[in-house]
């Protein structure tokens, strides 16, 4: 990542769930909402298994299915930049649901933005509070240890 582009600090938080399930993570504005959300399965541990939402003010970010064909489904997050659609929207919040049978939603919030470190490795893992387990069922047993480096393939 370039010297001094913009990076976002987000707080993810996993609702509804005892005990918080919670990440900070630094993420580079660029990102696409598609690669956003390959960090949070990274981040949270899991295996993109099932179907996903981006909804910020109330404009839905997927994969569009093709053979739904109502035109109301989600906007391709593939065509999306996290800056492009923060800066559209005036959002600094917004939802990820994540697996639609089970309601697995998340609230993330963007707590600032910085310039990127020269030679700093993005997206990154800065904190975390336990540990979200595979798709959905949470381990409360052991607390996240800050500094790892988030690597999607």
């Amino acid at each position: 990542m370039t010297s001094g582009a913009p990076v976002a600090r987000i707080k993810v938080v996993l609702d509804d769930v005892t005990p918080p399930v919670m990440r900070h993570l630094e993420i580079p504005l660029s990102l696409r909402l598609d690669r956003l959300h390959t960090v949070l399965q990274v981040a949270m541990g899991w295996t993109d298994s099932h179907l996903w939402e981006f909804r910020i003010k109330g404009i839905g970010f997927g994969i569009p299915d093709p053979d739904w064909g109502f035109g109301d489904g989600p906007l391709d997050a593939r065509k999306a930049k996290l800056s492009d659609v923060l800066e559209d929207t005036g959002a600094r919040s917004f939802k990820y649901l994540y697996d639609f049978g089970d309601g697995w939603e998340h609230s993330i919030r963007i707590e600032g933005i910085t310039a990127a470190v020269d030679g700093g490795l993005y997206p990154g893992s800065v904190t975390g509070l336990f540990l979200a387990g595979p798709a959905g069922r949470f381990r409360s047993s052991a607390p996240v240890f800050p500094g790892s480096r988030l690597r999607p393939g």
